[in-house]
């Protein structure tokens, strides 16, 4: 069976990283190949009995022959082809530092008259419409490299029969929401660690903490509550089409009950065979 990735998102993302990461799994990678030239590709892939898994990346550094993408995409998805949309994201402000740091040119800068801070805001604009229909959507705003390249290699190691991949993510309200949240839990509303002297220098994983949050009555009825939510939602996400799901948790500081519950979360998925990741977003914040 073909399994074929259009890669794309804003400069700075991180696509360059998520190739390596599909290319370290055994993915064929081909960097800046402009949308009309994807199903010429496709088709070469296709053909071929080495290259049955590949991966695309395409972006605004094709200059004006990127305005093909959506229909490119839409003739190649009419075609009956199997593909994948994976869309890389991050907050303006992250995507102006990285340029600031490398100092490479953004690919819009002409168009804004070398300002990089519209330039960013141009090309969010300019692929609004193209994250919307994404199977897959990354922010990478808080992620480092290392975790990028094992949330990319999670998501395209998935078994045939999985009809779609969860990660639950847990994060501190105090650090902002996780933009690629698809539902978000609020779970400052349990008994805080915290405010536990000999709990509080400790995390969600450890064993002492773990054991306080699940051994609350609070935390009992909301996890009955939590785990019926999720189980009978997914049935009809799949039906959907949805590809993958983002279940957010999050406490004040990210430490303890989030960190507690996303990886409970997990472990219930894991052990219905629904296939699932886990990262602690601000454990370490």
């Amino acid at each position: 069976m073909m399994e074929f990735v259009i890669l794309t998102g804003l400069s700075g993302a991180g696509k360059t990283t998520a190739l390596h990461a599909l290319e370290d799994i055994g993915f064929f990678c081909v960097d800046g190949l402009p949308p009309s030239l994807i199903p010429v590709f496709y088709d070469l892939c296709e053909q071929s009995e080495i290259h049955r898994r590949a991966a695309v990346v395409t972006d605004a550094r094709v200059g004006e022959m990127f305005e093909t993408f959506l229909p490119t995409v839409k003739h190649l998805k009419e075609q009956g082809k199997q593909l994948k949309l994976l869309f890389l994201d991050s907050s303006d402000a992250v995507l102006v530092n990285r340029f600031q740091e490398t100092r490479r040119k953004h690919p819009l800068a002409e168009m804004t008259k070398g300002s990089l801070e519209q330039a960013v805001r141009l090309e969010r604009k300019m692929l609004r419409p193209i994250k919307e229909i994404a199977d897959y959507s990354v922010d990478t705003t808080r992620i480092p490299v290392a975790s990028l390249k094992g949330r990319v290699a999670d998501l395209f190691l998935r078994r045939e029969s999985d009809s779609i991949a969860v990660h639950c993510m847990s994060f501190g309200f105090k650090h902002g929401l996780p933009l690629e949240a698809d539902l978000v839990f609020d779970v400052r509303c349990l008994p805080n660690p915290f405010y536990v002297p000999e709990l509080r220098n400790l995390r969600g994983l450890d064993a002492p903490v773990r054991d306080y949050v699940l051994s609350c009555p609070e935390t009992k009825g909301f996890l009955g509550r939590f785990t019926d939510m999720i189980d009978y939602m997914l049935p009809l996400y799949v039906q959907e089409g949805k590809s993958q799901l983002v279940i957010a948790v999050g406490c004040t500081g990210g430490h303890h009950r989030s960190v507690t519950l996303a990886q409970y979360m997990f472990e219930h998925l894991n052990e219905k065979g629904i296939h699932a990741s886990v990262t602690h977003r601000d454990i370490d914040r």
